[in-house]
């Protein structure tokens, strides 16, 4: 296990202060500046998990109110909205200096008999023909200030290729068409509820890149101020992350200061697991 994998497991494993309170680290995650919104979505997974047994989670919708702070820790306060025959309803609120960051909902399943079908995994090639995340980023490290190198550079716990890349630093306009493998080794032998957590945590990457691809615009361009605004997501399968995932995404729309973005996840046999959507704001940077 790396130690950026062992850190995002710690990150998971939050602390019961109370009956229904929870405390969560805040750094750690993908981004310094501000908590990576992926990170609080699996915490408050965790802290709803926490008051519910039995029962697989099979959807959450999360809206983010504030910009996390890294620096302090996170309280999850759960409702227990809920406990039905086969669903289980719970609401999270995330807080830290006295306000709420985020507020999820969150519904728990008893597995029932029904009827299956499922859209069939786009074409890609095989992740091992894309190049690593820490090798595409190694070759622009010099175009970033060297006190930002470090970050650049940092070891992070997902595995990501990505099979459309372009360049963050000069992208051009390209179609909304975004898709990533990403696996997380360390997860080998983590429990069910687990991998829905590391999952969560995964969901919240490159998606809002997608909404960007047809504007050429990236993170590092400077044109962007933006943020997640809100999050959905819903599991269909079991997962098991220490094996590839394809993150097929794509952005239907931007206007308004806003892009919508949505991505299926699917393993690497075919299986659709998940489906996410999320919109995000995508205002044009005030210098």
């Amino acid at each position: 296990m790396t130690e950026a994998e062992r850190i995002l497991l710690d990150l998971l494993d939050i602390e019961r202060l109370e009956v229904d309170l929870f405390r969560g680290t805040g750094s750690g995650g993908e981004t310094p500046t501000r908590i990576f919104g992926g990170q609080v979505i699996a915490q408050a997974l965790a802290a709803a998990y926490r008051t519910v047994e039995g029962r697989m989670c099979h959807s959450l919708h999360a809206y983010f109110i504030r910009a996390g702070d890294p620096a302090i820790p996170v309280i999850y306060q759960v409702d227990r909205a809920r406990d039905g025959g086969s669903l289980t309803t719970r609401r999270v609120v995330a807080i830290q200096h006295g306000k709420q960051i985020l507020n999820m909902s969150a519904s728990f399943h008893v597995q029932d008999e029904g009827w299956d079908h499922q859209h069939a995994m786009p074409h890609s090639k095989a992740p091992e023909f894309y190049p690593a995340r820490e090798d595409l980023r190694k070759k622009y490290v010099e175009l970033v200030p060297e006190k930002l190198h470090g970050e650049l550079l940092r070891e992070r716990p997902i595995e990501v290729r990505e099979v459309n890349h372009l360049n963050p630093f000069k992208p051009e306009k390209s179609n909304d068409h975004n898709q990533i493998w990403f696996r997380m080794k360390a997860a080998s032998e983590a429990d069910a509820v687990t991998q829905q957590l590391i999952l969560a945590y995964a969901s919240d990457m490159y998606l809002m890149l997608s909404g960007m691809r047809p504007h050429g615009l990236s993170w590092f361009t400077g044109e962007v101020n933006g943020a997640s605004l809100d999050h959905a997501l819903w599991f269909h399968e079991p997962v098991n992350l220490a094996n590839w995932h394809l993150y097929s995404m794509d952005s239907p729309w931007s206007g308004h200061g806003r892009n919508f973005n949505r991505g299926s996840i699917y393993a690497e046999n075919g299986t659709l697991v998940a489906s996410v959507a999320q919109e995000g704001l995508m205002r044009k940077t005030r210098h």
